[in-house]
């Protein structure tokens, strides 16, 4: 894949998410148009990611050429090796949930759907597939400046989970550092998409079924769950890469411009 630093790329991939971002402010109206006329919420939650999503998926076939959208995007990877990778992840999160925290008895099933499988896939696709994925894969952009906007929008995105300026601040930082830790995913996994967006979804789904917390930051014991479920994912990636023999994606001449294919 050529991965020369061309204009026309960029300007594509910030046009189109620009676009995407815009519409994604008119995600509540536009849900509640559809809820009149499918009276189905979690239905037209789905319809309503990939109403606003129309821009990233004419960007992607704009960049695609004769690649398929859906290689382009990483949603062509090994679907099973997403699952099974993501279960091995997020198993000390899921043991630790099981044995400190207790079953969130109020949640419903629509919105525990809503906020692991369908916000993971979503949030995987628009931000890593497309807007990480196609700048990092694409350009000579290192994986620094390629994640660098991504992750701030990301990280903004579940500011409104608090009102208090600390607990804003350590959302921030946690879910910039969780938009970091899945596009670093991404790019070791041969960027098959279905790794983050499993590991994605069953960090959300544990967050939630075992009420972890009401926002992203957590306490104590849940953050050493989560920092341990991250840091296992991390050195399983690498031992796994160094065992057969495959290079790292990210290292020091891919971190900031990418001198040649990597």
């Amino acid at each position: 894949m050529k991965t020369g630093p061309t204009l026309s790329v960029i300007l594509v991939v910030l046009i189109s998410f620009s676009l995407y971002y815009m519409l994604f402010l008119f995600f509540g109206p536009i849900k509640r148009e559809l809820d009149t006329l499918t009276r189905q919420g979690l239905l037209s939650y789905i319809l309503t990611y990939f109403i606003i999503g129309v821009p990233i998926f004419l960007g992607t076939y704009v960049l695609s050429k004769r690649e398929r959208v859906f290689k382009s995007l990483g949603l062509s990877g090994n679907f099973a090796t997403g699952i099974t990778l993501s279960l091995l992840f997020v198993s000390p999160m899921l043991a630790g949930g099981l044995f400190i925290f207790g079953l969130n008895k109020e949640i419903s099933m629509q919105t525990l759907i809503a906020q692991t499988v369908i916000a993971g896939f979503m949030e995987e696709l628009y931000f890593r597939g497309f807007l990480f994925g196609q700048l990092f894969r694409k350009t000579k952009l290192g994986f620094i400046p390629a994640i660098f906007f991504g992750a701030v929008l990301f990280a903004s995105g579940h500011l409104y989970q608090s009102q208090d300026i600390n607990r804003m601040m350590g959302i921030f930082m946690l879910t910039f550092l969780g938009a970091v830790f899945f596009a670093w995913l991404f790019a070791e996994w041969n960027y098959n998409l279905w790794v983050p967006i499993w590991t994605h979804t069953l960090m959300n789904l544990t967050w939630i079924l075992f009420d972890f917390d009401n926002t992203s930051l957590g306490g104590v014991y849940a953050n050493i769950l989560r920092g341990s479920t991250i840091a296992f994912a991390i050195v399983f990636t690498i031992v796994y890469k160094k065992r057969n023999r495959q290079r790292l994606a990210i290292n020091k001449h891919t971190l900031i411009l990418k001198k040649s294919d990597n």
